[in-house]
């Protein structure tokens, strides 16, 4: 049960967060209850939209950002994001579940994908107190340095959602999935 009202509409919520949720409804179809929650403030609504906006235009590829996605949620035991994200990997990404399930332990059968992966789980891990030799194993897959930045704006972003979605208890609006205890 969530901590604080979810608007049941876009309606129902604050006028200047309805023109951004109807901006998500066109784009996904409808307002998912993260969008309807975090729009209780306008502000927050924003930045996170904001950050995410620019981070799809970026250099990652949607698969590589759903792996991220899913190697935080499952670290973080977001329940939310765990099925969101499980969703969109199959059905935006075309990630397999056996993919899927390597994400979750902060793998990808996919080598490159692999690095980015593996170097989001330890960023979430240790909260960016990362090694060099962390560093230089996703370097050395390929990554960019501007690569390196979105794989860490990425841990950010779907650490915000996480945090959100389990502060307040957001009721999961996509389908369900097991949580499990993070590898």
């Amino acid at each position: 049960m969530p901590r604080i009202p979810t608007p049941a509409t876009i309606d129902a919520a604050p006028a200047a967060a309805r023109p951004m949720l109807e901006a998500v409804k066109k784009q996904l179809g409808s307002a998912p209850n993260l969008f309807r929650i975090t729009a209780t403030s306008p502000a927050a609504l924003e930045g996170y939209l904001g950050l995410n906006g620019a981070l799809a235009k970026g250099a990652l590829d949607a698969a590589t950002r759903e792996r991220i996605a899913l190697a935080v949620a499952q670290i973080n035991g977001c329940r939310y994001c765990l099925a969101a994200h499980t969703y969109l990997g199959k059905n935006v990404a075309k990630l397999g579940d056996a993919e899927i399930a390597a994400n979750r332990n902060g793998r990808s059968s996919d080598p490159r994908a692999n690095a980015a992966v593996a170097f989001a789980t330890k960023v979430t891990r240790d909260r960016g107190a990362i090694s060099d030799t962390d560093f230089d194993a996703v370097r050395a897959a390929g990554y960019s340095d501007a690569e390196i930045v979105e794989i860490v704006a990425h841990v950010a972003l779907n650490t915000l959602t996480n945090y959100i979605n389990e502060v307040f208890g957001t009721e999961v609006d996509f389908p369900a999935v097991p949580v499990t205890q993070a590898a």
